[in-house]
């Protein structure tokens, strides 16, 4: 079955779904919509959930507006910069996390868990649901701090629209134990699952990826719970079906590349991917993605295969308003004309401290069939996001085994029992990395002789545990480019690479909260009156509700 074929029977499915209501049987057939079901396949809420990792606009609004600017990959389109880049909480914005995926995928997973717990003709489809919610929740607490989990999405189940405020060391010790239940209860005999956009319904894929999440998941807690940490590593490698170690196993999303409007329908059509749509960005002139500098002189700077691979140089104002058709790239005359190369600092817009720019060629040549066009070019020294991460179709990234790889370098580097040798693993994850980017992204593969030239040099492991830790975490936050969600957590966590303040590039008069790149985002305002009881014990524990605050794991000052 072709993928579109099945992301929309899927969706069309969850669509028409709801609990039909029933009293006598006069009152049952009136108040019955003939149009819903009364039981909801958990097949089809899996696929739903999936698909919202990276289908649902709104979210990825939360990846481009904070933090992508808090970990410095992107800098410069209004968005971007006005909320992350500029240190400015704005409640509308730093919600979305919080509003889109308790009402849904925590809902969906929740329910889904309800109605297959104990039914053996559903005991993969609720593993599934467990790990899949793991993962959800792991993304609101790691925004969050002390969030809902326990009693979150059982609204409609118990009655309960006041849950309580979880600490994050309780949701991240269930985690372990979700995660470890899960994999133990999967069995070949029982039922196919048939929702699965991900990892094909393949249990022993599944297996692996539930052991991945776990490794993930350990070394988080490495640095405020060190023995508990190396316990669940440990036993995660060990772990039935082991974990992915392979490209082939890596736990990828499919979407689809459709028709993409920024109307209202977009926010809850999941089928494409948002984020790559939402990078493209609704307007050519003023809002595509820009590079932070940060990200690019780590990456040229170092003489990385993968510079011109993401960063790119744009001529924009050709493209149609809807793909990037026209879009002229002038990366090649940049060079050969040794012109200044200006990336967005952190906290500047693209038109900030307006570079110098160049005379264009290649525009000049142009001018005869579009009159508009002026080759006197400024912001196209800045570079920008290349168009292949711009593809609806792009798959929606939850965790590589080239992440796998940069987690069991650490432990050994922590002196945890891993196999191999931190280096050899090391460099097994920069490797992966790299062609992680020519297997989903259709760039060309970085060849041996490129990729031996830059370990030697640019990408050296280092000979103190500490900057081998650097090296190993520098290779993930250029990894988690395409995956915004984990790279914020694993910068606070890691420490590395070591941002400096937008302050210290001139832009201190004009942060909003100060030059200190916030450690977490702040509760929706609406949780005060709402749910005020839980709201106001989460918030005693905390002290305030600053969004310097750390998080219980996070212990870098």
């Amino acid at each position: 079955m072709k993928i579109s074929k099945f992301i929309i029977g899927a969706l069309a499915v969850v669509a028409g779904m709801s609990l039909a209501a029933c009293s006598d049987s006069y009152m049952e057939d009136l108040n019955t919509d003939p149009t819903k079901v009364a039981d909801i396949d958990p097949n089809a809420q899996l696929t739903t959930a999936l698909l919202q990792a990276y289908g649902d606009l709104g979210h990825m609004h939360i990846y481009r507006d904070y933090q992508y600017a808090f970990t410095q990959q992107f800098m410069g389109c209004w968005n971007t910069t006005n909320y992350g880049g500029l240190h400015n909480p704005d409640d509308n914005e730093m919600r979305r996390t919080w509003d889109d995926l308790y009402p849904y995928a925590i809902k969906n997973l929740t329910d889904a868990i309800y109605r297959s717990t104990d039914i053996e003709a559903r005991t993969n489809i609720n593993a599934c649901c467990r790990i899949m919610r793991v993962y959800f929740m792991s993304l609101i607490t790691d925004t969050y701090g002390d969030v809902p989990y326990t009693e979150a999405g059982k609204g409609y189940i118990e009655s309960i629209d006041r849950p309580i405020y979880d600490t994050q060391k309780e949701i991240y010790y269930d985690f372990f134990k979700e995660l470890t239940e899960a994999v133990a209860q999967f069995d070949a005999t029982k039922d196919r699952i048939t929702g699965d956009l991900m990892l094909g319904g393949d249990i022993n894929k599944w297996k692996r990826f539930a052991n991945s999440l776990r490794l993930r998941y350990a070394m988080r807690i490495s640095d405020i719970e060190p023995e508990k940490a190396k316990a669940e590593f440990e036993a995660a490698l060990a772990a039935d079906g082991g974990v992915i170690d392979a490209a082939s196993y890596d736990a990828l999303v499919k979407h689809m590349d459709v028709a993409f409007s920024f109307g209202d329908d977009a926010f809850r059509d999941f089928r494409t991917n948002a984020l790559s749509e939402l990078c493209y960005g609704n307007d050519p002139a003023n809002n595509p993605t820009y590079i932070c500098s940060t990200l690019y002189d780590q990456l040229y700077n170092t003489n990385d295969p993968r510079t011109f691979m993401i960063c790119r140089f744009y001529y924009d104002l050709l493209m149609d308003g809807s793909s990037t058709a026209g879009r002229v790239d002038l990366t090649d005359e940049i060079f050969a004309k040794g012109v200044k190369v200006e990336p967005c600092v952190p906290g500047s817009y693209s038109w900030d401290r307006w570079p110098t720019g160049y005379y264009s060629d290649i525009i000049a040549a142009l001018k005869e069939a579009n009159p508009s066009v002026d080759p006197n070019l400024a912001r196209e020294v800045r570079p920008k996001l290349a168009n292949n991460f711009l593809d609806g179709e792009n798959p929606g990234v939850i965790i590589t085994s080239a992440e796998v790889k940069l987690l069991m370098a650490e432990a050994k580097v922590k002196g945890w029992n891993v196999n191999g040798d931190a280096a050899t693993l090391y460099k097994e994850g920069v490797r992966a990395a790299m062609d992680f980017l020519s297997d989903n992204y259709d760039f060309a593969k970085v060849s041996n002789e490129e990729f031996e030239t830059y370990m030697a040099n640019g990408g050296q492991f280092g000979y103190t545990a500490e900057k081998q830790k650097e090296a190993i975490n520098t290779q993930a936050w250029i990894l988690h480019l395409t995956n915004p969600a984990e790279n914020w957590s694993n910068v606070r966590r890691s420490g590395y690479p070591m941002l400096k303040s937008p302050a210290d590039y001139g832009f201190e008069s004009v942060l909003v909260t100060g030059r200190d790149i916030p450690t977490r985002l702040s509760y929706p305002r609406l949780e005060a009156s709402y749910n005020k009881a839980n709201y106001d014990a989460a918030i005693a524990r905390m002290g305030s509700d600053s969004w310097n605050n750390l998080l219980w794991w996070d212990v870098k000052k």
